[in-house]
């Protein structure tokens, strides 16, 4: 029978705010996304030049694994994401740019965010994680499925630690849950500690 799995650490972005494991660890009040995820990035004092020309999502995506990711071990780390508008914030500002006739200019660089996955791809570089890695698109939070999936992945050795993440960000709206789980930890991995965590 498998054991018992337990939450190490997790993180949210919201509201310009980033609260690491229950604290308040971050604030821009006031202060655009853009602006906001520059002075974050640069108060983890990461360094990976390509943040720069990532979109949103997967700027958010980024800051909260780095959060969680940073100063750890993450060989065999699998990742888990999930949100309810997949890529759409892109995916408009892609459609802008081919919209128009007389305006014609599709954008490449746009064009390569126009899946919700792709900050999974940018977060693996970053950490060298080659582990199984899936995002998943659900109406609501879901912390069934995450509890479920990740227990999947430990018990049947696809990983040694699993972060889970829920990244949502659509007209300027944003919000990141994410935590890492393992055999080690101090809160158990249950649906109802996911949930209690989320709405932290």
């Amino acid at each position: 029978m498998a054991g018992k799995q337990y939450i190490s650490g997790y993180c949210s972005i919201e509201n310009n705010t980033v609260k690491l494991n229950g604290q308040d660890f971050f604030n821009v009040p006031d202060a655009a996304f853009a602006e906001f995820a520059k002075q974050l990035y640069r108060h983890l004092e990461t360094d990976y030049p390509k943040f720069f020309k990532m979109d949103n999502l997967s700027k958010l995506s980024f800051l909260a694994a780095e959060l969680l990711l940073k100063d750890g071990d993450n060989e065999n780390t699998a990742l888990l994401f999930a949100n309810a508008s997949s890529s759409l914030d892109t995916d408009v500002k892609f459609n802008d740019s081919i919209s128009d006739k007389d305006n014609y200019f599709p954008s490449p660089a746009v064009f390569v965010y126009t899946l919700p996955n792709i900050c999974l791809g940018e977060i693996s570089i970053k950490h060298k994680l080659y582990t199984e890695n899936s995002f998943f698109i659900f109406d609501a939070f879901n912390p069934e499925f995450f509890a479920n999936y990740a227990a999947v992945l430990l018990n049947t050795d696809k990983a040694a630690k699993v972060l889970c993440g829920w990244v949502e960000f659509l007209n300027d709206e944003y919000k990141a849950f994410m935590y890492l789980v393992s055999d080690n930890g101090t809160i158990e991995h249950t649906p109802q500690n996911i949930q209690t965590l989320y709405l932290s």
